[in-house]
């Protein structure tokens, strides 16, 4: 990707961001129902995840996913650092990383537009402060619809995956990340450049990501098949892979947390 198509693609996933999480543009930002939905969806991911943190060379990709990709954590420093990227960063980095980081910007849109959604659907309940159950929380995903958007939102989870997988089979991919280390710092890009870092540092512990990536998109395409169909046990195991390759395969077109995802 050039270099102007990549800066267009930023300002225009900035501008979506700040959009999207403006109060006052839509008050929805307000709710408490809101920090309550994405502290659920959290500790809903964790529990999937824990046969990979069991395994030793899935943990770090795995930390890496529920704290930088699903976590609760606030992703507005890093994607601030992203609208600064330009030009600096570009000297510093290949594109495959920058492309990673933009891309974690259009992934946090559109799973902050699907979680303002559910929680106005987790608000409009009859007791609307009472903890959210996992049926309330099956209702207000259908309520909410939208399937292609979800399946395109799985999908964005899988490509930052393979983005990195990509970078880290690029040789003298990290010698360049560890030398942007301090510049990084001086310009004040210390979480973009941390982001990069752990994930990069995760992946390669990976030695290849096809087995975690290909079960986490089976999982999460089958969790959210049943919660449209109103499944009881919608997180419960899916069985065995016998999904496609994910489209998203080697593509390195991937996104970050997909809080409001199955």
């Amino acid at each position: 990707m050039s270099q102007v198509l990549l800066r267009q693609r930023l300002a225009n996933r900035l501008a979506w961001q700040k959009a999207v999480n403006d109060p006052v543009r839509d008050p929805r930002n307000r709710l408490p129902q809101l920090q309550a939905l994405q502290s659920w969806q959290a500790k809903r991911l964790s529990e999937s995840f824990t046969d990979f943190k069991d395994n030793a060379r899935m943990r770090p990709a795995a930390e890496f996913f529920l704290t930088d990709l699903y976590g609760e954590r606030d992703f507005s420093g890093r994607d601030r650092d992203v609208a600064k990227v330009m030009p600096l960063m570009s000297r510093l980095l290949p594109d495959t990383l920058l492309v990673a980081a933009a891309d974690a910007i259009g992934l946090a849109v559109l799973s902050h537009a699907f979680d303002l959604r559910m929680a106005q659907q987790l608000a409009a309940r009859r007791r609307p402060d009472a903890p959210i159950t996992l049926a309330d929380y099956g209702e207000a995903y259908r309520a909410v619809g939208c399937a292609r958007l979800r399946r395109r939102q799985i999908e964005l989870i899988l490509g930052v995956g393979w983005t990195l997988d990509a970078a880290v089979k690029k040789h003298g991919v990290y010698k360049i990340l560890r030398a942007s280390r301090f510049p990084a710092k001086a310009a004040g890009l210390s979480e973009l450049q941390g982001f990069l870092e752990r994930g990069f540092g995760a992946f390669d512990a990976l030695g290849g990501a096809g087995d975690f990536l290909e079960a986490i998109g089976h999982r999460e395409r089958e969790a959210s098949r049943r919660l449209f169909a109103g499944h009881p046990d919608p997180f419960g195991d899916p069985g065995p892979s016998r999904s496609r390759p994910s489209r998203t395969r080697g593509r390195g077109t991937g996104g970050s947390r997909a809080r409001s995802g199955p």
